[in-house]
């Protein structure tokens, strides 16, 4: 499993469009370029965020995936829009994995 973490600077007053926008966008990269979805977190400072996305393998993020999907393309231009920087911070392959979706029973 590969997984991409993004690093967003928004534009002050902008956090929410952000927000919703970048939902918007990684529902369509989720139906249409194959990834298995993102996370996204506020930071410390109130205007950054970052995103880790995860994807089946590194050559499946880096395929140019041609997408015609108006929400995709409307989505991503509404985000950028809000942004005053955003990066790749690290690329990154699963090496072990012990994440689990609920708590343990004590």
């Amino acid at each position: 499993m590969f997984i991409a973490v993004y690093e967003f600077e928004v534009k002050e007053g902008m956090e929410a469009a952000f927000r919703e926008s970048w939902l918007d966008f990684t529902k369509a990269i989720y139906q249409h370029c194959g990834s298995f979805g993102s996370r996204l977190h506020q930071s410390e400072v109130p205007n950054v965020f970052v995103g880790y996305a995860q994807w089946p393998s590194r050559e499946q993020w880096e395929k140019d995936h041609v997408v015609t999907d108006e929400l995709y393309k409307i989505s991503r231009q509404k985000m950028h829009d809000c942004l005053l920087n955003s990066k790749t911070a690290y690329k990154l392959e699963v090496c072990d994995d012990y994440l689990q979706s609920s708590q343990a029973q004590a």
